[in-house]
């Protein structure tokens, strides 16, 4: 252990520091179950320093993010016990929490140091104050957008637009023939695919998933509103084939310079920021998520976390990983050696904190201005009986929220209209609520 310390140098001393005192465990191999984005890629990186430093290894299984979803559903509700750790996010964390289906984290070392994480997260990803899951990193929803193409076109973002404005926008900077699409947003299919940026849509367009009574409301007005202006805005000014692209593929296409606007994750930021993987690394900017007739439920919020499913036969081991891969030190050996403008973000205030971290991402006050500000307490204008923002926190919502989320594809692909699309949810959504008696 000694010598493996000393040959790696600084990055060896950072790790030290986040294992010190941390309970010894047995070697053991543990199967990890993540998402393919940017900055789990990077904690699959630099895990074989967790591996030399415990004597550990690690299975990992890398998947698209609606892959993912289904595997650990599927794993964790027949208690399959195929993973040690899984990334999961503020939707199952309570509910799986509170079914028993997740190993409890509130037993991290004292370096851990749980009063750093912001209170919003560890609320949502606790139960009756036992935390479940520890964040990975946090995100909102805002909009990006190329300050170049805008100069160039003589036109201005305003810091708070709304959904007018930015199709007006949009509208002028399409130029198909150089590949710029005015604007790009999620149409994959998948309850956090597509139906996150459409279900804020509908909110802030004065609509929500349920009323008081669980009665859906996929066909009220604010509904068909939202939906048929998405629809109408991603033909006229989106990329051919829309619907085949969720967070990753539009991440692809605005980094490489295919479009002039996205809304979509704050945790992008980062990444498109880095100039080494981003050719508009200098050019980006940013405002606020776009908003209608309410500001509410406008932005959404979201943690990836990694947990520990109950079934697990190496806790110990998957303890270690999880508390050393979100924790501050973690944080810093990102920093360290990837850069700090790809240091998770949303999770720590001594993230924030970092003069480091704050010279490298200047719109880190903005982002967590985004995160901080969402209330998934009251996500719409009228009141419903649910908490979440671009989510409705039951067990029921995963399922529903895919299978309208391919209704509302069948209607950007042209396949429907949107009102016979609307009309399916609605009816599909109704039988699921009166099958899981929310519904009489």
């Amino acid at each position: 252990m000694r010598s493996f310390w000393k040959s790696t140098g600084k990055v060896g001393v950072l790790l030290a520091g986040l294992l010190a005192g941390a309970p010894a465990v047995s070697a053991a191999t543990i199967t990890i179950a993540t998402v393919n984005n940017d900055d789990m890629i990077i904690m699959k990186r630099l895990s074989p320093q967790w591996e030399k430093a415990t004597g550990n290894k690690i299975n990992w299984v890398v998947l698209e993010e609606n892959v993912l979803r289904q595997r650990v559903t599927t794993d964790i509700a027949t208690k399959g016990g195929e993973f040690d750790v899984i990334t999961i996010g503020a939707y199952e964390t309570p509910i799986w929490g509170k079914l028993g289906w997740l190993s409890p984290l509130n037993d991290f070392d004292k370096s851990y140091d749980y009063a750093d994480l912001f209170p919003s997260l560890r609320n949502g990803l606790s139960v009756n104050g036992t935390l479940y899951a520890a964040p990975f990193y946090a995100e909102s929803s805002f909009t990006l957008y190329r300050s170049d193409l805008f100069k160039q076109a003589g036109l201005v973002m305003p810091e708070h637009p709304t959904w007018n404005q930015v199709a007006g926008l949009a509208d002028k900077l399409t130029d198909r023939s150089k590949g710029v699409y005015g604007i790009c947003l999620r149409g994959k299919p998948g309850w956090g695919e597509s139906m996150g940026i459409i279900t804020t849509m509908a909110n802030t367009f004065g609509g929500s998933w349920f009323d008081m009574s669980w009665q859906p409301q996929l066909t009220s007005q604010p509904w068909e509103k939202a939906v048929s202006f998405y629809v109408d805005l991603l033909r006229r000014d989106g990329p051919p084939g829309a619907t085949s692209n969720g967070f990753n593929e539009n991440q692809a296409l605005f980094a490489t310079g295919h479009c002039a606007i996205w809304v979509d994750a704050t945790s992008a930021a980062g990444r498109l920021y880095n100039k080494e993987t981003s050719k508009v690394g200098g050019v980006l900017a940013f405002a606020q998520a776009p908003v209608d007739v309410t500001p509410k439920g406008a932005a959404w919020f979201w943690a990836w976390s990694l947990a520990i499913p109950a079934t697990t036969h190496h806790l110990d081991a998957a303890k270690s990983f999880v508390q050393w891969a979100t924790s501050k030190d973690y944080v810093n050996l990102v920093g360290t050696t990837a850069g700090w403008v790809a240091a998770p973000p949303g999770t720590r205030q001594s993230t924030y904190d970092n003069p480091n971290y704050q010279k490298a991402a200047p719109f880190a006050g903005m982002v967590l201005k985004a995160i901080l500000s969402a209330d998934p307490a009251h996500p719409t204008e009228n009141p419903v009986p649910y908490t979440g923002i671009q989510f409705v926190a039951i067990p029921e919502f995963q399922a529903i929220g895919t299978t309208v989320s391919q209704d509302i594809a069948a209607a950007l692909a042209g396949r429907e209209t949107v009102a016979a699309a609307l009309s399916a949810a609605q009816a599909q959504t109704v039988s699921a609520m009166q099958q899981a008696n929310y519904l009489k």
